[in-house]
Parts: structure tokens; C-alpha cells; sequence
């Protein structure tokens, strides 16, 4: 690897060698091949097209889905004093063009756009004249409907392809079968295979799945026994305050987390725990992903996950400092059926997918004929509460309308406020002369912020609320009251999903869905199901069952999941009953009531068994009703 990779590495993560394949992967990079590279959750996936585009001239373009890891990452890449941006849903047309337009003439060396985005025609147009040296695709199986979290907008990644041809690809995820890794090589249209995988191996994740008919007090004590922190996850919103409020009520530090809190309050939760003033976090599947918290000593599934890929990205959070981490499902019988209602349940009937198109287009007014390009906040729950429609099947129907190019959805993420002067410094001094009031707050913006003139600044209102000594609600009057006079314009904080109408709103009934993509889909979904069925009830060792699921086909027992330790305890528990069958043999030969009775290990039926098997293998003799020991053996 050349030295410049290394103090590119050094310089601005402050590591000096790389972990596994990361290396290989970013060499590949630099020598222009369409690379694939699958590392586990926390092997540093970032890190691999970070360096590389910084060690190329141009922009890097990185399509990622998770518009709160795009922030951090953004942020992250700031802090180390890398020039960096972001597009995603919530934005307004000026910010998105004044951004486009810096990584066109700017020294912009990453942009990071979630893939939504790339149904823009301007969005595609602008990266048509920018000096792309890498498009880095993370989560790179929602590309292929084979994956377990397939999304549609990534079908729009091919034509960054025809944007710019000669530039490669680096897609990266952490999970995909070996149909998956295929998937995602075609669809990104790789001239020749070229892939990088890590093993799946996690020697030192303790994987359980446990039947418990008293998943509460089971939890608790396992909480208590293993210490630290952890991660608890539940199927709903509910479920997650519950559990919390059990948790705490037994001494454990605990707090709840969920899509629907605020992104005040998310971020404050998230915070608590990575500083472990919160110990437990118990949260719903919107909790983890882009987060790096080392010490996570456990992991507990009190509800099934939907399949195996989102169970090892979500066991996969505890453990990432190299100790010793225990990933464990609690479950009852009733759970498998649970999962496979909840199957059906996702998978609508034509019919009802059109009525979901059609209670929203009513929802947001939308007219026959109108409606292509309009952006809308969108809160699902209060959506299906309205239409009185189930939440399961409403989430299907908006995925399979997205699929079919109807709408996008974006995920909830908190927006901060925006604010920039469309003015130049000489007109804004005579408004402000003009206008007395706004003078202090004019002020304060500007000696807080730089470049307010150029570009859209992230504000704080109840910072100015503070510095100017009024209430908030009238720093938002102030700054309202100045876009109306058009001399800014201010976009207050989000943080809504947002829905998107891809096209004009047409009848309900001649509403085109895909219903053979349906029935594949519904094949791939039931495949997983079954896949976490028999992780539970057919395994021989966990982590081996994970390993074959991902074609890692050699794996060994890891000795230390709880099938693992079962069997080992039997094993020994077994070879201790033998020594003392032959002991007692050896000081005299007994009839099968003394010979059991004189046993101390195991049960009664396990003694009489390993008897029968020393008597079928002739170590131990049967003459008269009385039982010796072959002294052969």
C-alpha cells in the first residue's frame, strides 16, 4: 500500500495501520475496479472510500439511505477539517442548488446524497459536470430484491453510470447471501466480478436464543448478572416504554427510544446512553445503525427479527471492542407464528395498495392530473389512525408504491433550521437602517455565522433567544417576518418523513402495481422467515448456523453459544457418569437397581441410557442379572 494512504490515515483518523481487507479494498479502488466489499457491522466500511477519494482528485459521491448517519458522517468529516455536504428529503430547491453548485466549482471532496435524490433530473444533470472520482454505495443490498431490506430508490443508482462511465463503483454492505453479492454486481453493472468479503465471524459474541415463558424476569436477570450496557429490542412503540418502565422499576438505569419521539428527544436518549448516564436502551429497529458504542455488553431480542440478515446488522452492535458480548433472543412458541402472521400481513392485495394511493392522495388534496414533485411531511401512524387502515399492510403498500415509482418516502430524521441572505451586505445595512428592529438580530446572525451570504447556515433560535434576551417564539417572528420582506429565506426545522409524488395523481383503479414483483418479493420474505425459524429450533451452534447462512460453509462450533455449552455440559456430564459406572463396577458387580442407586450424576433415565450403551459397546457385562466391568477396558 503506497505511504500516502497510510498518513492520509493517520492525519485525519489518527490510526496507524488499517484493519482487515481494508487495504486490499481501497487498492482496488485506486486502480479504477468496481469493488464490492462486505465487512461486518463496525469493520470500518466508511474508512474504505474515505481514503481513497482523498487521495484522488474530485468528489466522492456517497448514496446512502440513512440520512441520520449521513449527518454524522458530514459532521465528522468537518471536524477532521474535510469539506463535506449532504442532499436529502426535507431540503428546499435553493439549498439543493447551492450545494450542487459548490461541488461543481467548489473544493468540495465529498457529497453524500441519499438515493431518493437521484430521481431528480437537475440532481443527475449537475453531477454530470463534476469531477467524480468515486461513487461509494453503502448498504449496498437494498439494491437487490433478493435482500432482506430491499429499496426501490436504488434502482436509480445505474444511471450514475451513464453519467459517468469510467468511474468506479465501491458498494459496501455488511450482510448478503451469496445471491445478494450477485444481485448487486449486475444491477451496478460491474464489467467483472470483484468482491471482498470478511468472515462473518464474531468469536467473541456468546449468540443465545432462549425459550422463556417469562421473557420480563428472565431479562432482568440477565441484565443484572452480565453488568454494562446493552441494547434491548421490542416490535412497537409501546413495547418500548413498557419494558423500560419494567427496568427501571428493578434498579436498572433504562430509557426508550423510538421513530416517533421527537429529534430532540432522540438525540438526547442516544446521547444518555453513549455516555452510559443511561445504562439500557430499549428501542424499536430505528435504534443502531451508524452507531459506534464499544462497550455494548448484551443485546436482547424480546420480539423475533424478521429475518437473519437484520439479526446479525443488529446483534452485530455488541461486542465491537473485541470482549466478550452476549447477542440473545428471548422467545416463546407463540413468536414463530407471530412472525409468520405478520408475513401475510406484508403483503396487501392489489386492491388494497390502490385504496392506500388513494386515501393519500386525499389526504394531502392532491387533484386528479397534479401533483408531481410535491413534497409533504408524513406521519404514517396518524395516516393509518385517519383511514382507520392496519400500519403493517400501509407500510407494504407505500414500499411496493414506491417500487413502482408512484412516491418516494424518506426516513425520519431531525433537520436543523436553515437560514441564508438573499441580499448583498450594502442592501441588507439600508434595511436595517430601514428597519430598526431587526438590527440586533441582523447583528447577531452575522458576527455568529460566516458565509450566511453564500450558502444556507444551520441556526439555532433559541441561541439568538438567549443572546438577544427574547422569548423563541419571537426570534421565529423575526425570521419569518424576513423572508416575507425577501431579504432571507429561513427554513424552520423538521423532523417529519417525508413523502414525495413522483407522479401526477391518476384514478386508483387504473393505479399500476407490479404484481409479479409482489410474488417474488413475497418468496424472498417467507425464505427469511424460515431462515430465523430454524435458527431457533434447528440449530447445532449458533454462530455456525449465521456463518452458513452467509456461505461460510467450513464454520466450526464456536463453543460458547448456548447450544454449544449445552452440548459440552451433556459431553462432560456424560463422561462423568461413565467413570462412575466403571468405579462402581470395579468394586463389585451390582444388579441395575444398586448400580443406578449408587450414582450420583444425572438423572435416573440418563444413567439407565449410557448403561444400555457401555453393555451394546461390551465394556460393561450383564451375567445373571448382575452387572460388571469388562476389565478389557
Amino acid at each position: 500500500m503506497t505511504q500516502d494512504s497510510i498518513s492520509i490515515l493517520r492525519q485525519y483518523w489518527g490510526f496507524d495501520s488499517f484493519r482487515p481487507l481494508q487495504e486490499e479494498i481501497i487498492q482496488s479502488v485506486i486502480s479504477g475496479k468496481d469493488t464490492l466489499a462486505l465487512l461486518p457491522t463496525g469493520g470500518g466500511k466508511s474508512i474504505c472510500f474515505q481514503v481513497p477519494a482523498l487521495m484522488l482528485e474530485g468528489i466522492c459521491i456517497v448514496v446512502t439511505p440513512l440520512i441520520a448517519l449521513m449527518k454524522d458522517q458530514v459532521e465528522h468529516l468537518k471536524r477532521n477539517g474535510i469539506q463535506a455536504v449532504a442532499i436529502y428529503a426535507g431540503m428546499k430547491k435553493r439549498e439543493v442548488d447551492i450545494t450542487l453548485d459548490n461541488c461543481v466549482y467548489g473544493k468540495i471532496k465529498f457529497l453524500y446524497l441519499s438515493p431518493e435524490r437521484l430521481y431528480n433530473d437537475i440532481v443527475r444533470e449537475r453531477i454530470r459536470f463534476m469531477n467524480v472520482n468515486l461513487f461509494a454505495i453503502d448498504e449496498a443490498h437494498c439494491i437487490s430484491q433478493w435482500g432482506y431490506d430491499f429499496r426501490p430508490p436504488y434502482l436509480e443508482l445505474a444511471k450514475l453510470r451513464e453519467l459517468h462511465p469510467k468511474v468506479p463503483f465501491l458498494a459496501l454492505t455488511a450482510t448478503a447471501t451469496a445471491r445478494v453479492i450477485t444481485d448487486i454486481q449486475q444491477k451496478l453493472g460491474f464489467l467483472k466480478e470483484n468482491v471482498f468479503v470478511k468472515s462473518f465471524l464474531r468469536d467473541n459474541l456468546a449468540y443465545m436464543a432462549i425459550e422463556e415463558e417469562d421473557k420480563m424476569g428472565r431479562m432482568v436477570r440477565i441484565i443484572h448478572k452480565l453488568g454494562g450496557c446493552g441494547i434491548v429490542y421490542v416490535r412497537n412503540r409501546r413495547e418500548t416504554q413498557e419494558v423500560a418502565r419494567i427496568l427501571v422499576n428493578n434498579g436498572i438505569s433504562a430509557d426508550y427510544y423510538h421513530a416517533g419521539l421527537s429529534g430532540q428527544e432522540r438525540d438526547q436518549k442516544q446521547h444518555g446512553w453513549m455516555t452510559n448516564v443511561v445504562r439500557v436502551i430499549v428501542a424499536t429497529n430505528a435504534f443502531g445503525m451508524g452507531i459506534d458504542k464499544p462497550d455494548v455488553r448484551f443485546v436482547i431480542h424480546l420480539d423475533l427479527p424478521d429475518s437473519l440478515e437484520a439479526y446479525y446488522q443488529e446483534a452485530g452492535r455488541a461486542g465491537r471492542d473485541g470482549k466478550k458480548a452476549y447477542p440473545v433472543i428471548l422467545y416463546q412458541k407463540t413468536d414463530e407464528q407471530k412472525l409468520l402472521d405478520n408475513l401475510q400481513a406484508s403483503f396487501p392485495d392489489i386492491s388494497f395498495i390502490q385504496q392506500t394511493y388513494h386515501y393519500l392522495c386525499n389526504h394531502f388534496q392532491i387533484p386528479y392530473g397534479s401533483g408531481e414533485g410535491v413534497t409533504v411531511d408524513f406521519d404514517v401512524v396518524t395516516f393509518a389512525k385517519k383511514y382507520q387502515l392496519p400500519l403493517v399492510p400501509v407500510m407494504s403498500a407505500l414500499k411496493f408504491l414506491e417500487r413502482d415509482t408512484w412516491l418516494v418516502l424518506s426516513e425520519a430524521v431531525t433537520i436543523p433550521s436553515r437560514f441564508k441572505f438573499e441580499i448583498d451586505s450594502a442592501e441588507l445595512y439600508k434595511f436595517q437602517v430601514q428597519y430598526a428592529k431587526y438590527d440586533k438580530l441582523v447583528k447577531a446572525i452575522l458576527r455568529s455565522y460566516g458565509g450566511v451570504f453564500e450558502n444556507f447556515i444551520l441556526i439555532n433560535e433559541y441561541e439568538f433567544a438567549g443572546k438577544l434576551g427574547i422569548p423563541y417564539g419571537r426570534v421565529v417572528e423575526l425570521l419569518k417576518s424576513l423572508e416575507t420582506f425577501e431579504i432571507a429565506t429561513y427554513l424552520p426545522s423538521t423532523d417529519s418523513p417525508q413523502l414525495t409524488f413522483l407522479q401526477n395523481r391518476v384514478d386508483y383503479k387504473h393505479l399500476h402495481i407490479d404484481h409479479v414483483f409482489i410474488r417474488d418479493r413475497y418468496q424472498v420474505k417467507e425464505e427469511e422467515v424460515n431462515g430465523m425459524i430454524n435458527y431457533i429450533e434447528q440449530s447445532n451452534c449458533r454462530s455456525q448456523s449465521l456463518l452458513l447462512y452467509f456461505g461460510e460453509k467450513n464454520a466450526g462450533f464456536c463453543e460458547v453459544c448456548d447450544l454449544c455449552l449445552i452440548r459440552n455440559h451433556r459431553e462432560k456430564q456424560r463422561t462423568n457418569i461413565k467413570a462412575e459406572i466403571k468405579s462402581s463396577l470395579l468394586a463389585g458387580a451390582k444388579n441395575i437397581h444398586d448400580l443406578v442407586g449408587s450414582l450420583t450424576i444425572g438423572t435416573e433415565k440418563k444413567r439407565i441410557e449410557i448403561i444400555r450403551d457401555l453393555l451394546d459397546a461390551e465394556k460393561i457385562r450383564l451375567e445373571d442379572n448382575l452387572y460388571s466391568w469388562n476389565t478389557l477396558f
